[in-house]
């Protein structure tokens, strides 16, 4: 997330700088063929060029909403999950007794912590690539990637999930394919095993698992994000729109500039590429949307706002001494 009051004139255009260049070598090609080489027939009516920008401006409208759509959910149901942690501290502290002190605060320490262990889980799974994303795979997007680190990128899961949980729960569930969802079933077991010795009345301990219940269908939402990418045949579709617009549309604006005057069609190139750069740029913003979680400059700050819902719950158990805070690097925020 840009945690800036906007991206610079200079950074966008360092950051689409490719299509410009492409555009200005497909907009000076036909203006070429047309007043040097002498081959007029190359201008076409501006209608049927219109008609194309039109549709092309239909589609990146549509995706752009929809990708934005992608991204607002994600942001809501990371918020559910801001909620939904703070209400499973506090129901530990007051729901899990014992007559030990001691052994009261234990039994909140280890759920309290088991729960960051889940938010840890959770996003180094939500941070893994797809075949579908684009921050490693696109030039643009791997060279904005020196502006910023993506924690679950630099480091791994063991090393930061160690101080959470019980080494002998992690070595069970590691190698699992879904290691956040392993660590509820732990949270499960464990309150299970709570009621049962009776530290935990029966009402409580069901407003405890509704709560693990909400959890689930967090995380499941989240996946469902991360794992269904937006069509691929609205995306090719729109890719294939834009791309013959920026061929068609030098083809169109060369008459229209011919007709001012003498030499006047070579004002279609620049005017070509600032039209095309219009398109493109949104075609480049809404890609850059699609995926809220794979770690590109745009995502939800799932590693920042786990490390809030940490110092919360920390915080409830009377403790201090918190790590750091996640800040951002150059107005970006993970």
């Amino acid at each position: 997330m840009n945690a800036g009051s906007n991206y610079s004139f200079k950074e966008f255009v360092l950051w689409t700088r490719t299509n410009i260049y492409a555009l200005i070598v497909i907009s000076t090609i036909p203006v070429i063929l047309y007043e040097v080489v002498g081959w007029k027939w190359l201008g076409v009516p501006w209608v049927p060029v219109a008609l194309v920008g039109t549709g092309a401006a239909f589609i990146v409208g549509f995706k752009n909403t929809q990708t934005y759509n992608r991204m607002w959910e994600a942001r809501i149901i990371w918020g559910g999950i801001v909620n939904v942690s703070r209400s499973w501290g506090i129901m530990v502290k007051d729901f899990v007794r014992s007559a030990n002190r001691q052994e009261a605060a234990q039994f909140h320490r280890i759920l309290i912590y088991r729960h960051i262990a889940w938010l840890t889980a959770l996003r180094f799974q939500l941070r893994e690539s797809r075949r579908w994303e684009n921050v490693k795979v696109k030039p643009y997007n791997i060279e904005y990637r020196k502006y910023y680190k993506v924690p679950e990128w630099e480091n791994k899961l063991a090393d930061d999930i160690a101080p959470y949980i019980d080494p002998a729960e992690w070595e069970k569930i590691a190698h699992t394919k879904n290691p956040a969802a392993q660590i509820i079933a732990l949270q499960s077991a464990h309150l299970r095993e709570l009621q049962e010795a009776g530290h935990i009345d029966m009402l409580c301990y069901i407003e405890l698992e509704n709560t693990l219940k909400d959890l689930y269908n967090e995380q499941g939402r989240s996946e469902r994000i991360k794992n269904y990418p937006y069509p691929r045949q609205f995306a090719s579709i729109n890719l294939f729109f834009i791309r013959l617009l920026v061929v068609l549309l030098p083809l169109g604006i060369m008459n229209e500039f011919a007709k001012l005057g003498p030499n006047c069609v070579w004002l279609s190139i620049p005017f070509s590429v600032i039209v095309g750069w219009v398109f493109t740029s949104l075609e480049q913003v809404g890609e850059s949307t699609e995926n809220p979680f794979e770690g590109g400059p745009n995502d939800i700050p799932i590693t920042a706002m786990s490390r809030n819902i940490e110092f919360d719950l920390r915080e409830m158990l009377g403790e201090t001494e918190l790590p750091p805070a996640v800040v951002a690097t150059h107005d970006i925020l993970l």
